[in-house]
């Protein structure tokens, strides 16, 4: 499993890069200080587990795993603070360790995420990331789309328009239905009515996105979480 270790203090992240290299079904791909370098790094890493704590300048853990929405990869919080157990249970993530992180501990904790992710990986393959996709009803038609022909998404009352790059289908759904079923690294809620496919923004101006020639709003709700999710130099 590919993994990623979140943590704002160093001396964490050593111990449990550390636990890592004696666990041959693991590999690091990369180290974060906070939620927002874990973002850069799952747009461009197949990330499977997520060593995560809690408490972190910014972005909090749970907050982070509350923005990756049901595609997000497994998790395993490692906090200080036990208080937050209940809350991190509750988004249904694989366990929650408290530090000092024990060795036995750990590896309880890995043995029962690579148990999850066999399941997850013998029931279903989608594909390389670029030809990743999901199956749509339009009117009384199922179709396939792939993930990466997706600019936008627009909700319009019970249906839900999919803008791809020279179609639109309508379905039958709330956009938070949808978003939940959409990899969070990918797409991104930038309106209440707007969900964005965030390798497809051309422009941004002020409070409008330019998508496949296509003007797309940013609510102030939603702006600063675009903003930091976007690799801007």
């Amino acid at each position: 499993m590919n993994c990623l270790i979140v943590d704002d203090d160093i001396i964490c992240r050593t111990v449990i890069k550390h636990l890592v290299t004696f666990e041959e079904s693991l590999n690091l791909v990369a180290e974060c200080k906070d939620a927002n370098e874990a973002y850069r790094c799952l747009g461009s890493h197949k990330i499977d587990l997520i060593f995560l704590d809690v408490e972190m300048p910014g972005i909090s853990g749970i907050d982070l795993v509350k923005g990756l929405g049901q595609s997000k990869p497994l998790i395993i919080f490692i906090s200080s603070k036990k208080d937050y157990a209940a809350e991190a249970f509750d988004l249904n993530v694989v366990d929650f360790i408290t530090k000092p992180v024990a060795p036995d501990r750990f590896l309880r904790s890995v043995i029962k995420a690579k148990d999850i992710y066999k399941h997850k990986n013998n029931s279903f393959f989608l594909g390389s990331k670029k030809d990743e996709f999901i199956f749509i009803r339009d009117s009384s038609v199922i179709r396939r789309v792939k993930l990466n022909d997706i600019c936008y998404l627009e909700a319009q009352g019970d249906y839900v328009k999919i803008y791809l790059i020279d179609k639109v289908h309508s379905i039958h759904s709330s956009l938070k239905s949808v978003e939940d079923k959409l990899p969070a690294d990918t797409f991104s809620r930038v309106h209440r009515s707007f969900i964005v496919n965030l390798s497809k923004i051309d422009t941004i101006e002020g409070s409008t996105l330019v998508i496949n020639k296509n003007f797309v709003p940013v609510s102030d709700a939603y702006r600063s979480t675009l903003n930091k999710r976007m690799q801007i130099l």
